[in-house]
């Protein structure tokens, strides 16, 4: 038969069926539907996937007594929630454990390409399972929601308002500036944190010796299971992933060793203690590299830090500190970089946050460099606590309570905003540091005309110059 006549066979046509209330409409890959019957297993982070909240690691804060989402897992007070947070902490697992635990049918959608058909198609099911003889709610699942337009976002408000359905949205990013607020305002957010070490290790743990992961025919050397945590990176599905392929590597039975984890991962395991030396030679070295003005060098170690795992929020710390060590006044533009850069890192974490850490590390190592700022701050408070702390000049005291001028306090006084430059010839330090400089810019950079500035300064106030 011709490849054409395989398409010729007529069929009586039938009416179109209308939507079945128990046949799941999901639109989009979620990454966790049950495992085919075909005899293909599932991926392992999918049969590892927590069966009830005694098995979720890592959201402690969320799942206390008493606490909402607890609270909504466990079948109480129904409401719509919205989770946001890092890929592989958990959101799809506990949109599924809600579902289980009121004992709703469940839907999921992905935002990556379901558009507003598919979000009605499953809201018009959902409807049919209210208006079935034995009555069914819907869990409402919704991947990536912050990818929703606002168009799609309001289609699904008529549904949530009136309960047709319960949302529980994903995101990884703040719901706040992706999310339309009546959406907000009828849902809980609740924030989920990466895995920390470990919860990651708590995981693979499981998985090695659970009958629904491995069940024990495969052991993990220690340095392969901190090569696997490492490389998480907080994702627990990432881990679960890697090991996986380890396993398959060593044909599912035996020892998984290092080797066996770097080559089926394709990066090798970076000899990094966040305990050790190694933390603070490459810390230190990173530092210097920056002022010594070698932005590669300093990429380097950067790189080396986030491949090693190291927190991003200390790489960040150290560089505000940098910023004000060892660039200060010569470009104040690096202080505010330093700042940015570190509110990015709490705002989206790695791996994105990686690029500006990479920005502000290059901005410092190739700024104009000074230590006239920590240099300033440590002379005067080494001046303090050798003794060097006279009393306030009486004419800088207070004077705003009844008889402090009988004491002298603010008399003679001169404002300096009543001067046509803005500033007088007045003493301001203690008698015994007259004349004494903390502040000695080096003349580089933005401190080259600061430094011209602050000689005029000095003279005007201490009354080398009339005006």
């Amino acid at each position: 038969m011709s490849e054409e006549g395989l398409f010729d066979v007529e069929v009586p046509e039938a009416p179109a069926p209308g939507p079945d209330p128990d046949r799941p409409v999901t639109r989009g890959v979620v990454e966790d539907r049950p495992a085919p019957t075909s005899g293909v297993a599932a991926p392992l982070a999918v049969r590892m996937r927590p069966a009830s909240l005694d098995e979720v690691v890592g959201q402690d804060h969320l799942l206390a007594p008493g606490a909402p989402l607890r609270r909504l897992v466990e079948g109480a007070a129904p409401a719509s929630v919205l989770l946001h947070g890092p890929p592989g902490t958990g959101k799809t697992t506990l949109a599924r454990l809600i579902s289980q635990a009121t004992g709703r049918a469940f839907e999921a959608l992905s935002a990556l390409n379901a558009g507003v058909k598919e979000v009605r198609g499953v809201i018009e099911v959902a409807r049919r399972r209210l208006a079935a003889s034995e009555p069914r709610r819907t869990v409402l699942f919704i991947d990536e929601i912050h990818r929703f337009s606002r168009t799609q976002q309001d289609a699904l408000l008529a549904a949530v308002e009136d309960r047709v359905v319960l949302l529980v949205g994903a995101t990884t990013e703040n719901p706040s500036f992706s999310v339309v607020a009546p959406l907000l305002s009828r849902s809980l957010v609740l924030g989920l944190h990466a895995l920390d070490d470990e919860a990651v290790g708590t995981l693979l743990d499981r998985a090695v010796a659970d009958p629904r992961g491995l069940g024990g025919a495969v052991t993990l050397h220690p340095d392969a299971r901190a090569h696997l945590v490492r490389l998480a990176a907080g994702d627990g599905r990432r881990s679960l992933t890697a090991l996986e392929a380890a396993a398959d590597a060593v044909g599912g039975a035996g020892e998984v060793g290092l080797d066996d984890v770097e080559r089926v991962v394709d990066e090798v395991a970076v000899r990094y203690d966040r305990a050790g030396d190694q933390h603070y030679d490459v810390i230190s070295a990173f530092i210097k590299s920056i002022r010594g003005s070698d932005p590669d060098a300093a990429l380097h170690y950067l790189a080396r830090m986030i491949v090693a795992g190291e927190d991003p929020r200390f790489i960040a710390r150290r560089l505000v500190v940098h910023a004000s060590e060892d660039v200060g006044l010569a470009d104040p533009t690096a202080l505010p970089a330093a700042v940015a850069a570190a509110q990015a890192v709490q705002l989206i974490g790695l791996p994105e946050a990686r690029i500006n850490l990479a920005q502000v590390t290059i901005h410092l190592a190739t700024a104009p460099k000074s230590n006239a700022v920590i240099t300033a701050i440590d002379e005067a408070m080494g001046d303090v606590r050798s003794g060097a702390a006279g009393p306030v000049p009486p004419h800088l005291r207070d004077g705003h309570y009844a008889g402090a001028e009988a004491l002298g306090n603010a008399v003679g006084y001169v404002y300096p905003h009543g001067e046509r430059a803005g500033v007088v010839a007045q003493q301001y330090p203690p008698d015994e540091l007259v004349g004494r400089d903390y502040y000695r810019p080096p003349g580089r950079g933005d401190e080259r005309e600061r430094a011209e500035r602050v000689a005029r300064l000095r003279d005007v106030v201490r009354g080398r110059h009339p005006d």
